[in-house]
């Protein structure tokens, strides 16, 4: 079953008139002979919307009870039996009373829409969810009830409702939107005319980004070319922490500026598996992310700033938002901060800092710490292990003689301990040895000897030394604990994401690998596979620069079955991380056989088709080239009869008879054998220069003379294709349009050039095509409504626009202004004309053919 449509009247306030608009539509639709019902209208006793409502069909809506009080909602179960044509559904963004089919009333929308019903709603762009944010800071009022953007901008049509400011609020002082009682405070607070000129920016700015998308749509399908604009590449950086939604939120309404914007969250764990962002967090954000249309991204690295500005170039990035950094005044003394960093180190890229409420209220996160550290802590682990006793040395006997050796050897452990905490097990160890010696020769007598006269202080220096050594063999063992415990964490949110995406379906196998370049920060992934154990290996898939060719080529190489690889250049990852890699490519495996099985579906799928058509072509063999046989056979039968005499005029009508079977049955040959070319990719155009106004007329040779219009402009530019194929596509196209066109209403050609093509447009005033119906026509042996069998085998439409898809054109099916079929084709102009002076305007020709 065909999925329904769904057309939705945006407006920027209540009251600008979407629901009396909607209402209106269904009278249009009602009057042309469509189905329409109302499953729930709110008209808010606005008496001229009430007045709407007359005449149409309205289903009664289910009562519930809450609380004990008696609402209603839609009956969703009641539209779907009684299955109209179009359901009138307001208030797309509406929350449904608890106990209800679905939460959301949008929810109710898309199962009317899976089961093949066409729905009319209406929505308030301050109900979108990407602006909840900006429409708060407007007018001071959260919007509780809210619909995914996706959900609108999915919409087969978007039509907005506008009006001023000042025409809205005269209406709304004329008691049509509000009762008398709540006027006043309406105008004095949410219809100001500020908030209401800020919504109606909002919302023309919405439509204006959905009005490009379908340009953009149009211009490639038209594959127009003329002009480029870059793609705005949004990163957000992430930090796990509560204000990533509303990074994520500011990032969307970014995008929704430029046109084709993409987001892309990112959050960055270090390259040792610790991290400090909240799962919860992260996966509430992951979800808000894919809800915008967004795609959410987990990296590995040792410097947030340089893996966050790696992955920004790495996906060409235009623009990076980050948050404002949690941490308090007194923290910038180690350090900038990533924010800053990033700012001075983005080059080209443009990063924006957004303000939240958790900035300057410290991190709030717990910052973990692991048992592989840097380069830069294990000298500072040295440096404080070995020049932390000697300083203390120094000071006590200096500034601090006499405190005894017990507080000295206490003194000196905390130096050994900030050594294990900074540098982990070996500075310990030395830290322990230079303050033993330090204690010995400046604290435990005879001063300034290495000997030690008291024995008791032997034993001191004994436990000291033993005590260090315990310390930093603690410390060091609850660091190991601590990296193998959040390791395991990092690992198990990588492959609940990757088990995510295999729920989901995913089975894109470059984005798979770009997610293991980005997760382990390689330069490029490679899947390499063979037939044999010996044979040579070859690429199956690879992103990123200088892919390998063989395994022996990469930094790393895990096995991702009998016979395939997978390669990762770049850098040399520790033994711990293949465990993960290898998760990743089991899961490259998969969906490499997983495309592969589709290939054979889809080829199969491709055999039933052209057993279909053969079917059909049998069908037609038996019917429609029987019966043009058959009277050819009876004309030339009862011409050769010996018994009869003809006269003239019978003989002259016999022998019409005979041709036109002939016609007939050139015809329908011509169509099949065409299409048995195109069935086997044996059409091979022979693409030249060619003038339109030469081609057209020879394609309609077989039409009444008087059927069609011609309105070809002397100077439109020559187009490139083949002018064999071409003469057949419009002689089908015009045959057809003859057929179905109305007696003594001319079928009109007419061409116009647009962005280096040719556009030449074939219209009828025929019954014309529902929207669902225009890609089936185009089909093999597909008739149109009750055409009779005698109409031809339904090939010539297919063929038509098999030959021009062959010479790099389009063929496509458009309604008629004021009823009727207009069909489209769109071939590539040739190279300016150099016998036409620039400028010069001819008269279009017009003439019948």
């Amino acid at each position: 079953m065909a999925r329904g449509t769904l057309r939705i009247y945006l407006g920027s306030a209540p009251g600008v008139g979407k629901t009396y608009a909607m209402l209106a539509e269904a009278h249009r639709r009602l009057e042309r002979g469509t189905d329409v019902v109302v499953g729930l209208v709110e008209h808010h006793s606005r008496q001229r919307t009430e007045v709407m409502l007359h005449g149409l069909e309205v289903v009664p809506r289910k009562e519930l009870e809450y609380r004990g009080t008696t609402f209603t909602e839609m009956d969703v179960d009641t539209v779907l039996a009684r299955a109209p044509e179009v359901a009138l559904v307001d208030e797309l963004a509406h929350t449904n009373v608890p106990g209800s089919r679905n939460a959301k009333r949008w929810q109710d929308v898309e199962e009317l829409l899976a089961a093949g019903v066409d729905v009319v709603s209406t929505v308030n762009i301050q109900h979108l969810e990407s602006l909840g944010d900006v429409v708060e800071s407007i007018t001071g009022i959260r919007q509780r009830e809210t619909v995914p953007d996706e959900v609108v901008r999915r919409a087969d049509q978007i039509e907005l409702v506008d009006m001023s400011p000042q025409a809205l609020r005269r209406r709304m002082a004329h008691g049509n939107i509000y009762t008398p009682d709540k006027v006043d405070a309406a105008l004095s607070n949410y219809f100001r005319p500020g908030n209401l000129t800020a919504l109606r920016e909002l919302a023309l700015l919405w439509v204006a980004d959905r009005v490009d998308e379908y340009l953009q749509q149009y211009r490639a399908e038209h594959r127009i070319s003329s002009t480029w604009q870059a793609r705005e590449r949004i990163v957000v950086g992430l930090t796990g922490g509560p204000e990533g939604s509303t990074l994520i939120r500011r990032a969307a309404r970014m995008a929704a500026k430029g046109s084709g914007s993409e987001i892309l969250a990112v959050y960055v764990a270090r390259s040792d598996g610790l991290t400090a962002g909240s799962p919860k967090e992260l996966a509430v954000q992951r979800t808000l992310v894919e809800d915008l249309g967004g795609s959410f991204h987990h990296v590995m690295g040792d410097d947030i700033p340089t893996a966050l500005l790696e992955f920004a170039r790495g996906v060409n990035a235009t623009q990076i938002v980050l948050g404002s950094s949690r941490r308090k005044a007194w923290q910038y003394v180690f350090g900038p901060g990533v924010g800053a960093t990033v700012a001075r180190e983005s080059g080209d890229i443009d990063v924006h800092i957004v303000t939240h409420e958790e900035a300057a209220k410290g991190r709030g996160l717990p910052v973990a710490r692991g048992a592989r550290l840097g380069r830069a802590r294990i000298l500072l682990g040295w440096l404080v292990g070995c020049g932390g006793p000697a300083l203390l040395t120094l000071l006590l006997t200096q500034l601090l003689p006499g405190l005894g050796l017990a507080n000295d050897m206490l003194l000196v452990l905390t130096m050994t301990v900030a050594a294990a905490l900074l540098g982990g097990m070996i500075p310990a160890l030395a830290s322990a040895a230079v303050g033993s010696l330090l204690l010995n020769y400046f604290f435990a007598p005879p001063l300034h000897r290495w000997t030690i006269s008291d024995p008791h202080n032997i034993v001191a220096i004994a436990v000291f030394l033993a005590v260090a050594v315990s310390v930093a063999s603690v410390v060091d063992l609850a660091a190991r604990r601590t990296h193998q415990a959040a390791r395991l964490r990092a690992e198990a949110e990588i492959l609940s994401l990757l088990a995510g995406s295999v729920l989901r379906g995913e089975s894109s196998l470059d984005a798979l690998l770009e997610r293991v370049r980005e997760t382990f920060a390689m330069e490029s992934v490679t899947l390499l596979e063979r037939d044999e154990e010996f044979a040579p290996w070859t690429c199956a898939a690879s992103v990123g620069n200088r892919p390998c060719a063989r395994p022996d080529d990469a930094d790393v190489e895990v096995p991702a079955g009998d016979r395939m690889a997978l390669a990762l250049t770049g850098r040399v990852l520790p033994a711990e991380d293949r465990r993960l890699l290898s998760a990743f490519a089991a899961q490259a495996a998969v969906i490499l056989d997983r495309q592969r099985l589709l290939g054979e579906a889809e080829r199969a799928r491709e055999l039933a088709e052209g057993n279909r058509i053969r079917t059909a072509l049998l069908a037609a063999v038996s019917h429609d080239l029987r019966t043009p046989l058959a009277a050819i056979k009876a004309a030339v039968s009862s011409l050769r009869a010996d018994d009869v005499s003809w006269s003239p005029q019978d003989e002259a009508d016999l022998l019409e008879g005979i041709e036109d079977g002939a016609d007939k049955l050139d015809h329908l040959v011509g169509n099949l054998l065409d299409m048995s070319r195109l069935q086997t990719g044996t059409v091979a155009p022979l693409m030249q220069d060619v003038d339109l106004d030469e081609v057209v007329p020879m394609a309609l040779g077989g039409v009444p003379p008087d059927a069609v219009t011609l309105d070809i402009p002397e100077t439109l530019p020559m187009i490139h294709a083949d002018p064999g194929l071409l003469e057949r596509v419009v002689a089908n196209v015009v045959e057809n349009a003859v057929k179905y066109s109305p007696a003594g209403r001319r079928v009109l050609i007419a061409a116009s050039a647009l962005h280096g093509r040719v556009e030449v447009r074939i219209a009828d005033r025929g019954p014309g095509v529902p929207e669902a119906g225009k890609d089936r026509i185009f089909e093999p042996f597909q008739r149109y409504g009750d055409a009779p069998r005698g109409a031809g085998v339904g090939l010539g439409l297919a063929v038509a626009r098999g030959f021009t898809e062959a010479m790099g054109g389009t063929l496509v099916a458009d309604d008629t202004p004021g009823g009727g079929l207009t069909m489209v084709l769109t071939l590539r102009a040739a190279a300016p004309r150099t016998d036409v002076p620039a400028g010069a305007a001819g008269p279009a020709t017009e003439v019948a053919s």
